[in-house]
């Protein structure tokens, strides 16, 4: 079976085709295309994602990357595939929600088009169940759980076979962190269609607080990427920085997020410590969007930060702080993963979604799960951010369920999983 998928929630632009097989014990995943069009240079000077502009990219995009995709485009403007070695479908997909409404409905209404110039029935695939099933996409390197890792130094050769063939081997039950832009999911997985959300973010996604400490520190869009790289010039001990809800006194608490308090603790910091006024670094004064009150900060994070180390100059206080927090997020997404992995007696852990691209965060993932014994599944790094390949293998996931309709091709940007 071949699904071709389109995802459009966002500010990339994606259409993939996606050979399928297999059943819900085993489902396998070859990537024939998948092509990503990015919109960060237009976003860029508005630090931040704008709506309008988004749809008028998406709009630009969308056809551009089918003909692309397309391996003998007809010369006419009509999207019809009358080649019979064309893409030929069995199902078309697209992205309904969550994400931004205006983004969403140019995927959906290209899809329809889709649909009546191809005669192939379609099917709604929620973007969240996409980044999940992202982990289930072939790896060009061998999926190796902990338990091989040192076998693996000594005959690399059997382990590294020939990249696109390898699906994941995810054992059940499992954890399942979900982690980007807007949103902050913990799971607890009985096989890949049962599962039961344990927490999520209660303010703040992690992705998010990137995002907004990536402003205060006056770097570019998109933050995530650049807090890394800041990061990694300077030292995660060098603030204290809270860990919010890493132990909250509310047992309800103990699987949810909060990254709100982090984020104006760092506003706190450097309003604080730097060399210069801070009024001029403080871009989230005028943003409809509020720092949480100092109340919200009391509850959450246990207060200001405390500095660890005296920092001089201004590059190593800007990287200082970027490590810091990037620690801190790091430490509460870890420690409450692991923490649910011990309880549920988990076997696999999987990372997943845009932050999931964060280096710091895979490496002490797979580090602390090794020590565990686990399975640890992280997508490659191209199927980390939106991508349609992974929106083609929640549309396969949902069909193998019998659920051909999929969800209504009605846009809704505040869809839950």
């Amino acid at each position: 079976m071949k699904i071709l998928a389109i995802e459009t929630s966002c500010d990339e632009t994606s259409i993939a085709l996606v050979k399928c097989g297999g059943g819900l014990k085993s489902p396998k995943f070859q990537v024939l295309k998948n092509i990503v069009s990015s919109q960060i240079a237009v976003h860029r000077p508005f630090g931040g994602v704008v709506p309008n502009l988004a749809k008028r990219e998406h709009l630009k995009n969308l056809p551009k990357i089918f003909k692309t995709l397309n391996p003998k485009p007809s010369t006419s403007t009509s999207l019809r595939l009358s080649e019979p070695n064309g893409l030929n479908p069995d199902y078309i997909a697209a992205t309904v929600g969550p994400g931004l409404e205006p983004a969403l409905w140019t995927g959906i209404n290209f899809t329809e088009e889709l649909s009546k110039k191809l005669n192939k029935p379609l099917i709604g695939v929620n973007h969240m169940e996409g980044h999940l099933y992202s982990c289930f996409l072939p790896k060009k390197t061998a999926e190796i759980s902990n338990s091989k890792f040192l076998i693996s130094k000594k005959n690399t050769k059997t382990l590294y076979p020939k990249p696109s063939t390898l699906n994941p081997k995810i054992k059940f039950p499992a954890v399942a962190l979900i982690v980007s832009g807007g949103h902050t999911i913990l799971l607890n997985m009985k096989s890949i269609t049962k599962w039961t959300k344990l927490g999520e973010t209660l303010d703040d996604a992690a992705g998010e607080a990137f995002d907004k400490v990536a402003r205060m520190l006056k770097l570019p869009y998109p933050g995530g990427p650049e807090i890394q790289k800041l990061a990694a010039r300077g030292n995660p001990d060098a603030i204290k920085f809270p860990r919010p809800l890493l132990n909250p006194k509310n047992v309800k608490d103990v699987y949810n997020f909060s990254f709100s308090g982090l984020k104006t603790s760092v506003l706190y910091y450097l309003r604080d410590h730097s060399q210069e006024n801070y009024s001029s670094l403080n871009p989230l004064r005028s943003s409809s969007d509020s720092l949480a009150s100092p109340r919200r900060l009391a509850q959450h994070s246990g207060g200001r930060a405390k500095p660890a180390v005296e920092v001089s100059e201004k590059n190593n206080f800007l990287a200082n702080v970027a490590a810091s927090f990037q620690k801190a997020v790091i430490d509460v997404l870890t420690q409450k993963t692991l923490r649910a992995a011990k309880e549920f007696k988990a076997k696999s852990v999987l990372l997943c979604g845009g932050v999931s691209a964060n280096r710091a965060l895979r490496e002490t993932l797979k580090l602390t799960t090794f020590d565990l014994k686990l399975n640890f599944v992280v997508p490659d790094y191209e199927y980390n951010t939106d991508n349609a390949a992974m929106i083609a293998a929640a549309a396969y996931i949902n069909l193998l369920q019998k659920k051909k309709k999929g969800l209504q091709l009605v846009a809704n940007g505040n869809l839950t999983l």
